[in-house]
């Protein structure tokens, strides 16, 4: 469980430092930071493209070998961040390090359950997803710090320290792993003939991407708008990781009053706060509280997507499991991009969250359709 949850670890660090240290990036490349922005979206894609494509490819490998295999290509690709010399080297080494993402995710979920007994599997998932848990409380506030003051490479050298102490933790201490034990790519391929697993990655592409239009520019966001230094970055992070925990321990209840109905309350809600985060943004006490609110609703969000996309791809539960995070990232790419146009647009700050409210609103609405279609198919059916 340490070794596996070391790994989420530096991926929620890596994933998540690039937004608190936009500014510097900036600076240190010669480009703005719209521009900086792009390595976020680097990285996402860079998600997009591996989580189901790794599944895929090496289906029929033990899954140790392939754990071990990510968390080389990660190390590689945030040695390569730290080593950028240039914008495009910077955007070709974030790619990379997002590729091992979702996969890593994935498989170390499968491991997870494996390792104790059935009724403790959900309980040793959580264990293994603590680390994301921990890298936004801890890892990318202290990270964030040691950008502002020794660099903006020095966090990504320690996340791939951090890359090779996993690469050794998983080498010791996981078991032999058999594969994935997907026994035809043609049939977890079908999931995506089925028209609720689209609706339902569109939700979180568009849904998500609304939060992630704002946050990916959370730094200078804070320094502009609020009027807060520096030094309080990290410390603005720390209260977005403690959001994002306390969603992870209010999701399950939101579940329980049904899960398109909870999809679309969370999505209604996160609209409702993108739309009034320009005005909050200019109080130092009311742009805490939002930062809070931001990582807590769409954190309440993610296993409710994650299960709707387990629920409606039938045979492609392996594909789906990776295609979760991967519908996470492209929202992270869209919300990083559209962001980024806001702000080259010679808008403010405060435009990216009202941009974001509009993908919210969106994503609310494909959850209406996509339930609307599901009843009607049912009666059919």
């Amino acid at each position: 469980m340490l070794a596996l949850a070391l790994g989420g670890f530096a991926i929620g660090t890596t994933e998540f430092v690039t937004m608190g240290l936009l500014p510097q990036i900036a600076r240190g490349l010669g480009i703005s930071i719209p521009s900086a922005g792009h390595a976020v979206s680097a990285y996402a894609l860079g998600v997009v493209v591996g989580a189901p494509l790794v599944t895929m490819l090496f289906a029929k490998v033990p899954r140790k070998n392939v754990l071990l295999g990510l968390m080389v290509a990660f190390f590689v690709g945030n040695i390569g961040s730290a080593l950028a010399s240039s914008y495009p080297m910077l955007l070709l080494a974030r790619f990379v390090a997002g590729m091992p993402h979702g996969a890593f995710f994935g498989i170390g979920a499968v491991v997870a359950a494996t390792l104790v007994e059935k009724h403790r599997r959900t309980w040793a998932v959580s264990m293994m997803l603590a680390g994301l848990t921990v890298a936004n409380i801890v890892g990318v506030p202290v990270s964030t710090w040691l950008g502002q003051h020794l660099g903006w490479q020095w966090p990504y050298a320690l996340v791939a320290v951090v890359a090779l102490l996993t690469v050794v933790a998983v080498w010791l201490w996981i078991p032999h792993q058999g594969s994935l034990g997907v026994t035809s790519v043609t049939g977890e391929l079908k999931a995506l003939t089925r028209p609720q697993v689209w609706f339902a990655l569109a939700i979180g592409v568009v849904g998500f991407g609304g939060m992630f239009s704002t946050f990916s520019y959370i730094a200078p966001t804070m320094t502009e708008l609020t009027g807060f230094s520096d030094a309080v970055v990290p410390v603005i992070l720390v209260i977005y990781g403690i959001g994002m925990t306390a969603g992870a321990f209010l999701s399950e209840r939101v579940a329980m009053r049904g899960l398109m109905r909870g999809i679309f309350g969370c999505l209604v809600t996160i609209a409702i706060i993108l739309s009034l985060f320009g005005f909050a943004a200019h109080n130092k006490v009311s742009a805490v509280v939002f930062v809070f609110l931001l990582g807590c609703v769409p954190t309440i969000m993610v296993p409710m997507i994650q299960t709707r996309l387990m629920d409606v791809a039938h045979e492609g539960q392996s594909l789906a499991a990776a295609l979760n995070h991967a519908t996470l990232n492209a929202a992270n790419a869209l919300g990083a991009w559209l962001g980024g146009v806001v702000l080259d647009a010679g808008l403010g700050y405060e435009w990216c969250s009202r941009v974001g409210a509009v993908l919210a609103a969106a994503g609310a609405v494909i959850t209406l359709v996509s339930a609307w279609t599901s009843r009607r198919a049912a009666v059919a059916g």
